[in-house]
């Protein structure tokens, strides 16, 4: 607007807006006005309409490009999560092949035998160490003839199963990967199976059970939604428990008369989710609406309104991985913005009918542009912000994932040097009273064979044959000796089988031997007459009794008269072997630590710390225990608690 001219003798900025006209400028007349305020605020409406409409469209747009590329490291994220669970179990039905009593079951198709018995609690053992669900084998006919879960009421023992998919699916391609609800117990679970075959061909198969409840567990507490779906679009896997054992599509009568046949899902209702798309977007991502469904639940995540759905098939499997993103923070983001840019073309507007206002209100004008424009400035730096912390926070998960699969494999590889190279420093501590063992008769079979060549130049052959017989015992006891040492030092198989306790014993003291001697110390033996068998590694246990006895001898250090006790028996399906000495005893703090890695009480230079630590691994391999505590009349005493034989089990 044009400013209405001042009177000659007013101060610049001492009238106000509504100062008198100057009568010489003709007057604009009243209808003439109306129809400029009219067009003004109609110019106002449009630019406000416009720029609020374009700045939704396109922040809508931006926000809805980068939660596609958060919904796609979500996919990725929640895909390796699930591959690295199935493929934990994944070999396990095929290793059950490797058995050669498990194939014997299979070939004889019998149940009731002491083989099938012994297969029940070998595979029982087998899920309990593994953490599967059930782990049982089938004939050819489909009946299970073993099964881990044999001691419950509802065992699979004698079931016939030749229905199952998986079932039929490993006969015919050799293996097979099968999700489904237990037909007995009413328990889903994710089951592979594989054929088991001999020099006649196949024999039976092997299927293991394995619970993905855990993972599904983790997903609940993750941004957004999560399910899988399997090949009938029957949801199998979600964050939302209600979601669970839905359909993403409307399922006819002919699927659901296929499905109470094969009872993969144990007659669920598997009523539709109610999915309902909306719109496509690029790269196979789709704008959705999902339904409530029953009484709206408490979650940390939104489940119901519209969402952005991205699917990606999981490899290996005939499943599919969906991640749904809600849409609303984007729009209410994209509408935030459009209001902000309303009110900046409010004030645009205004600075341009201010424009021809009077000086004195320039200032004011410009200092709200400008804290306007400071307020935009700082929205826009907090954007940018927490979108890169995003990106970073993401980029440290993939390296972190990436470490720790790195470490895994390190660890998997040092656990095994670890063990030879802790028998190799007992065989380094054995070394002084080796070279003794080995200076004695070396030193005799000089003198012998001296004395036979001056007593065979004499003619007395009686006194050579003597020489010549002791001579061969020299040999013979170094060979032993150096044998021992060999067997000792050897890298174990690491292959159980049955072992004779005494006899370990008395390898690991003939290695000890020269510390006993040197020491004055007494062994005392309290060992059934009969023998006990146990079953595991001999070089190993070896190993361990090698240890606990140096670790009794380095105890009794400077005892007057040292004691060894050693004394086993048999416990139902283990071994109970305890090693005492007489010395002075754990303390408070070593029990504390007694089998933690690099704690030792031994001066510095002298031990690791990883004897203990490394039996007690070994033990474990064993599928035994490993304690130590203070005996009751003084001194320690290490309790060791391995499997029997089966030929030396008291049941």
């Amino acid at each position: 607007m044009r400013d209405e001219p001042r009177p000659a003798a007013a101060a610049p900025d001492s009238m106000g807006p509504f100062s008198a006209p100057d009568p010489a400028l003709p007057i604009m007349p009243a209808p003439q006005r109306l129809l400029r305020l009219l067009a003004l605020l109609l110019g106002l409406a449009a630019l406000i309409g416009g720029a609020s409409y374009a700045t939704f469209r396109v922040s809508q747009a931006m926000g809805l490009a980068e939660l596609q590329l958060t919904g796609r490291h979500r996919l990725d994220l929640y895909s390796a999560s699930l591959e690295r669970e199935i493929d934990k179990y994944a070999y396990f039905p095929t290793t059950l092949g490797l058995e050669r009593d498990v194939l014997d079951l299979l070939a004889k198709g019998e149940r009731d035998t002491p083989l099938a018995r012994r297969m029940n609690v070998y595979l029982e053992q087998l899920n309990d160490r593994a953490g599967t669900l059930s782990v049982y084998v089938l004939d050819t006919r489909g009946t299970v003839l073993a099964t881990s879960n044999w001691r419950r009421p509802d065992s699979f023992l004698g079931e016939d199963l030749s229905f199952r998919p998986y079932f039929r699916d490993a006969m015919e391609n050799g293996s097979s990967r099968f999700f489904g609800i237990g037909t007995t117990r009413g328990e889903p679970g994710y089951y592979l199976a594989s054929a088991l075959t001999n020099a006649q061909g196949t024999v039976g198969v092997a299927v293991v059970k394995v619970s993905l409840e855990q993972l599904e567990k983790s997903w609940a507490t993750v941004e957004a939604p999560v399910l899988v779906s399997d090949e009938n679009g029957v949801v199998i896997l979600a964050s939302v428990p209600d979601w669970k054992f839905t359909a993403l599509a409307p399922l006819d009568e002919a699927t659901r008369h296929t499905f109470d046949r094969t009872q993969q899902y144990n007659r669920r209702a598997l009523n539709p989710l109610g999915v309902k798309e909306i719109a496509a977007l690029d790269h196979g991502a789709r704008m959705v609406k999902l339904p409530r469904v029953g009484p709206e639940m408490v979650s940390v995540f939104p489940v119901t309104g519209q969402f952005l759905a991205q699917s990606q098939p999981l490899p290996g499997t005939p499943w599919s991985l969906t991640v749904f993103s809600h849409v609303e923070p984007v729009r209410e983001m994209a509408a935030s913005r459009a209001a902000l840019a309303g009110i900046a073309a409010v004030l645009v507007f205004i600075v341009l009918i201010m424009f021809n206002e009077r000086r004195r209100h320039l200032r004011d004008r410009l200092a709200a542009r400008e804290a306007l424009q400071r307020a935009h400035d700082e929205l826009e730096r907090k954007v940018a912000v927490r979108t890169a912390d995003l990106s970073a926070a993401n980029a440290r998960l993939q390296e972190e994932v990436a470490e720790r699969i790195r470490a895994e494999r390190t660890l998997r590889a040092a656990q095994d040097e670890l063990v030879q190279a802790g028998k190799l420093a007992v065989i380094g501590q054995l070394s002084a009273g080796i070279a003794h063992e080995l200076n004695q008769p070396l030193a005799a079979l000089r003198t012998l064979s001296g004395n036979a060549g001056k007593f065979l130049d004499r003619g007395d052959l009686p006194t050579v044959r003597g020489n010549l017989t002791r001579i061969a015992q020299l040999v013979d006891r170094m060979g032993s000796l150096t044998g021992q040492l060999k067997s000792f030092a050897r890298k174990s198989s690491g292959q159980p089988r049955p072992v004779v306790l005494q006899q370990a014993l008395d390898n690991a003291l003939a290695l000890l031997d020269q510390r006993l001697r040197q020491s004055g110390t007494r062994v005392v033996s309290r060992l059934p007459a009969a023998d006990l068998v146990a079953h595991c590694d001999p070089n190993r246990l070896e190993q361990v009794l090698v240890n606990l006895i140096g670790n009794a001898l380095d105890a009794m250090a400077g005892q007057p008269e040292p004691c060894l006790e050693l004394s086993g028996e048999a416990a139902g399906t283990l071994l109970r072997l305890r090693v005492r000495d007489h010395g002075p005893g754990l303390s408070d703090d070593v029990r504390a630590h007694l089998f933690e890695p690099f704690f030792t009480t031994k001066e510095a230079g002298v031990g690791l710390g990883l004897g203990l630590p490394i039996s007690a691994g070994i033990v474990r391999d064993f599928g035994g225990t490993l304690d130590g505590d203070n005996h009751p009349e003084g001194g320690a005493v290490f309790t060791l608690e391995i499997p029997a034989a089966d030929e030396n089990r008291h049941d």
